[in-house]
């Protein structure tokens, strides 16, 4: 039951995001995957910041979707700007 827990918050974060950077039409693969990143780096930080431990609370839901967002935003920039030529 936790690891299916683990897994909603993670493609709830990652949607979240997607709609916060106005991501367009999700992938909801690539959300899941943001989604439980965000959350491992973003949720963990701000848990431990706050005090509430690694139990969920509203810091750490937070924090899941600050990560996941800023994880979006860094992906996109690298996609825009493309791949540098060997000149």
């Amino acid at each position: 039951m936790l690891i299916l827990t683990i897994l909603v918050l993670g493609l709830a974060a990652g949607w979240f995001a997607n709609i916060l950077v106005g991501g367009g039409r999700p992938d909801w693969g690539k959300l899941l995957v943001v989604g439980l990143a965000g959350s491992f780096v973003g949720g963990t930080i701000s848990s431990l910041i706050a005090g509430d431990g690694f139990d969920i609370h509203l810091s750490g839901i937070i924090g899941s979707i600050v990560g996941a967002t800023l994880l979006l935003l860094i992906l996109g920039a690298g996609r825009r700007r493309g791949p540098r030529n060997a000149h």
